[in-house]
């Protein structure tokens, strides 16, 4: 009877740790807010529909650049002050001390006493994907503008590339952390495939 009765407790605590399992999960793929990530993608994906269909929609440059310019300044307010916190817990922001001196401060959540993340897998990969994407589609709009003469285009596509591309460099010294670190590990990384470089030189010849 005892020994029945043990086995029956390890088979409910089994269960309830699949649930656990089950629930950890489904809060990972799960999008915890669905605003922010809406706005994420609304500003800076509009910004390029307008830029793409600009000259079909109306004939006034003017029109066209002042409305590409407000959506990348509110693209570039929200993801800097708003989604970015949100999604994945990374900020980055200026800050003036009392000398008159300027400070780029960089931040990312701490993981939860559990070793949780408090991010969902879904809203990183949309995050990430939405901050990669578009600056280089910016790049490449520059590119077109550039070798196509549109100049005056040229200073629109620049702007967008600015904005978005400070976004992604803040975040990226989020993740991954002070320009020092950004050294090591392209320093790390050269190193590696250099060695691999010589193993396989040395294999070739051994052989």
């Amino acid at each position: 009877m005892l020994r029945q009765g043990s086995s029956d407790d390890i088979e409910d605590v089994s269960l309830f740790d699949a649930d656990d399992e089950v629930s950890r999960r489904s809060k990972k793929s799960k999008i915890r807010h669905p605003v922010a990530s809406f706005f994420h993608l609304f500003f800076r994906v509009s910004a390029i529909v307008v830029y793409l269909l600009c000259e079909l929609l109306t004939s006034s440059f003017i029109a066209c650049m002042v409305t590409i310019i407000l959506l990348l300044s509110c693209d570039f307010w929200a993801v800097k002050n708003v989604t970015g916190r949100l999604m994945v817990g990374l900020r980055w922001w200026n800050q003036v001390d009392d000398d008159g001196r300027s400070h780029w401060k960089f931040e990312s959540r701490k993981v939860s006493a559990q070793g949780h993340k408090t991010s969902s897998e879904s809203e990183s990969r949309i995050f990430w994907l939405g901050l990669i994407t578009c600056p280089i589609i910016w790049v490449i709009f520059a590119f077109s503008a550039l070798f196509s003469f549109k100049v005056k285009w040229l200073a629109v596509v620049m702007m967008g590339v600015v904005l978005q591309g400070a976004n992604l460099y803040g975040y990226i010294r989020c993740k991954v952390g002070s320009r020092k670190n950004l050294t090591s590990m392209a320093t790390s990384y050269l190193g590696k495939q250099f060695l691999r470089q010589t193993v396989a030189k040395e294999d070739q010849t051994t052989s």
